[in-house]
């Protein structure tokens, strides 16, 4: 069996062979010494200007212009000027010192301590800015927090009874005992049961609190009751 396209595909791999065709040319010009690279020579250039026919060159003035200010110099004698000041001028005074041994080691005054410095100044003695805020703040915060306690306080005193509420609650007291009385005194003479126990036992305990509560405030002229 023989392809009938093997000349073709023949051709066509001894075609695409060539070294060249992928890796460049073989030979490559090599440049002139005197075509060197230089600066700015691949920046874009501008074309020249082209004069105006009836464009005209103005003189300059010889007058200077308004804004034209000129530079003024003069001599100045420094030395006789150093001199006189030197005479005149007040000779500096020495710093005093303090000398505390034999070999004369000694040490300025001013910054040991010894000297009173600060005494001398305008606000010495005067209080801090920042601390007089800072009492007044912490002197609010005490009124704030002393009214607040007040106030919960009052709300949390105690009522007083009048007379007049004092008696009512005597009489429904009374009248709650009668009722209570009636239910005990209405109860069977056996009491078998554990039921039947405890109800009396009920009883007896609610007619011993209501005798307690009449007796105390019969008692007691003055009566006031806790806000719970």
């Amino acid at each position: 069996y023989i392809a009938r396209l093997r000349a073709y595909v023949k051709h066509e791999a001894e075609k695409n062979k060539s070294k060249w065709k992928t890796m460049g040319p073989a030979k490559v010009a090599v440049p002139s010494p005197n075509d060197f690279l230089q600066k700015r020579s691949k920046e874009p250039k501008l074309a020249p200007r082209k004069k105006e026919k009836g464009s005209k060159k103005l003189h300059e003035l010889s007058v200077p212009q308004r804004t034209y200010r000129p530079v003024i110099r003069i001599k100045k004698d420094f030395i006789n000027k150093n001199a006189v000041a030197v005479i005149k001028g007040v000779p500096k005074e020495p710093r005093p010192f303090c000398v505390d041994t034999r070999q004369g080691d000694k040490y300025l005054l001013e910054p040991s301590g010894l000297v009173p410095k600060y005494i001398k100044k305008k606000d010495y003695g005067v209080t801090p800015k920042y601390v007089t805020r800072r009492n007044v703040e912490i002197k609010k915060e005490e009124e704030e927090y002393e009214a607040r306690v007040l106030e919960d306080l009052k709300k949390r005193a105690m009522k007083h009874l009048t007379d007049e509420e004092k008696t009512n609650v005597v009489q429904a007291l009374k009248k709650n005992w009668e009722e209570t009385n009636r239910e005990f005194q209405c109860l069977p003479v056996l009491t078998d049961t554990r039921s039947k126990r405890m109800h009396k036992q009920k009883l007896e305990l609610k007619l011993k609190q209501l005798e307690h509560d009449i007796e105390a405030l019969e008692k007691h002229k003055t009566v006031y009751i806790a806000n719970v």
